[in-house]
């Protein structure tokens, strides 16, 4: 199941706290109509910070993209926070839209390179909920899909802070060949370099 698979790569759950050798307990949230549970294992950071970021990433999309945002909230059961390898993910079975927790506090990213991860995370779960079935060849399709709707919601930002990063990035990514817009990655060795990145962070006590 996934969430013994991201327990066995991160060593916390995901999901609800299990009993044993004191897991850092989930937090469950509403933001904007969604439920969101949050696992902060950084005492360097404060959940209320990434809560209200996600709420402004939200209130963006509900602005400048609100179809999108409609079926963010009925496509996806609920979004989770917590670190992770990569800024965002997507998983099918639990209809939960992962956003890195790190990621969303950081000042260098601004609400909308949160909130283009989740209309691109949410591509991924309206892909999910109408139950087409997408092979190996069909990732990198999939994926371009999400840039370009990335890409979409970035030019309808007008002056918001971090508009031409959001265009940008996903211009690009639509430039890169299969291989590159859809990589294969190694998990373990993704979730070793964030253990590295969380004890080197807290040693010099900056996100």
């Amino acid at each position: 199941m996934l969430r013994d698979l991201l327990t066995r790569l991160f060593g916390t759950p995901v999901g609800p706290a299990v009993s044993g050798s004191a897991p850092v307990p989930e937090q469950r949230h509403i933001v904007r109509g969604i439920p969101v549970a949050v696992v902060n294992e950084r005492p360097d950071i404060a959940t209320a910070d990434a809560l209200t970021r996600l709420s402004e990433a939200l209130a963006l999309i509900d602005r400048y993209a609100p179809r999108r945002l409609r079926r963010l909230s009925h496509d996806v059961a609920e979004i989770w926070v917590r670190r992770f390898p990569c800024r965002a993910a997507f998983y099918p079975e639990p209809r939960a839209c992962l956003i890195e927790l790190t990621f969303l506090v950081n000042p260098k990213h601004t609400a909308a390179e949160v909130a283009s991860s989740l209309v691109h995370e949410g591509v991924h779960a309206r892909v999910a909920r109408v139950g087409a079935r997408v092979g190996p060849e069909g990732k990198a399709r999939e994926e371009r899909l999400c840039r370009q709707a990335e890409l979409e919601f970035g030019l309808a930002l007008e002056a918001v802070p971090g508009r031409d990063v959001v265009v940008e990035r996903a211009r690009q990514s639509l430039l890169l060949a299969d291989q590159e817009v859809a990589p294969e990655i190694d998990w373990s060795v993704a979730a070793r370099r964030v253990a590295d990145a969380d004890r080197t962070s807290q040693g010099q006590g900056s996100v």
